[in-house]
């Protein structure tokens, strides 16, 4: 059986780890390799660094923060904003990042997918999926959350996947920065229906949020930001509290 993943996310603009609610209001959080690396020490399975202002400045990622991260820490790290080409995917794994992820450009061109994960392999090609609820169903978003598209997001999780994806990265705008538990219906919905690993993202509030998505959402890893980077709760004691509750984690 392989281990659930705990994932710290860390949202970077200019230069400089933020976080919101619902996509809004954004505060400053720290510096990205110092809080990586703070996060490396505590025992997080792995991180996803996000530019959050790329894809809507119509820019590349700020790749000297990619490589100041990786400097910083030994864990796996995702990158992702602003990719727009296989030569994007090429630069950020060139500067240390495992994992790429995408979602503007993975709508806008979604051969993209399927040519990243020929030339660098599925299990680099990580999709991204912001999704909102909408009439009973749940509506893909892109640029980071500020552009609406009119897409299934259970539909467009089984595209992707058949496109060549390796995983997929899925938010609930709706729940995220609330502290109020992940969408679990939508990872299961998600998850169900893809033979791909799924990260659960927005919501989580505690352990039992992360418990609750990991199983019963059927989530391979369940990721937060504000959560961790406020204090609020010690990733060395979730870790712990998953175990005792019965699922595979590494500890």
């Amino acid at each position: 059986m392989l281990a659930k993943r705990i994932i710290a996310a860390l949202d970077v603009r200019e230069g400089r780890v933020v976080k919101g609610v619902q996509f809004q209001n954004i505060q400053d959080a720290g510096d990205p390799a110092e809080c990586a690396a703070a996060y490396d020490k505590a025992g997080i399975d792995e991180l996803v660094l996000l530019d959050i202002n790329a894809s809507a400045e119509n820019r590349g990622i700020l790749l000297d923060t990619v490589r100041q991260v990786a400097k910083a820490v030994t864990i796996p790290f995702t990158v992702g904003g602003g990719i727009r080409s296989v030569e994007d995917f090429s630069a950020m794994l060139h500067a240390g990042a495992e994992k790429v992820f995408i979602n503007t450009s993975a709508v806008r061109s979604p051969a993209l997918i399927k040519n990243a994960a020929e030339m660098f392999g599925s299990q680099c090609v990580v999709v991204a999926i912001d999704c909102k609820r909408q009439n009973g169903h749940w509506e893909v978003y892109t640029h980071g959350g500020r552009k609406p598209t009119g897409m299934d997001a259970v539909d467009w999780s089984r595209y992707v996947a058949r496109q060549g994806a390796g995983e997929l990265l899925v938010t609930s705008m709706d729940a995220d920065g609330t502290k109020e538990g992940f969408d679990v219906e939508l990872t299961k919905a998600i998850a169900s229906g893809v033979d791909i690993p799924v990260i659960a993202s927005g919501g989580a509030g505690n352990v039992q949020h992360f418990y609750d998505v990991l199983s019963e959402g059927c989530a391979e890893a369940a990721l937060a930001a504000s959560l961790f980077h406020y204090g609020e709760l010690a990733v060395p004691d979730l870790k712990r509290a998953l175990k005792e509750k019965g699922l595979c984690i590494r500890i």
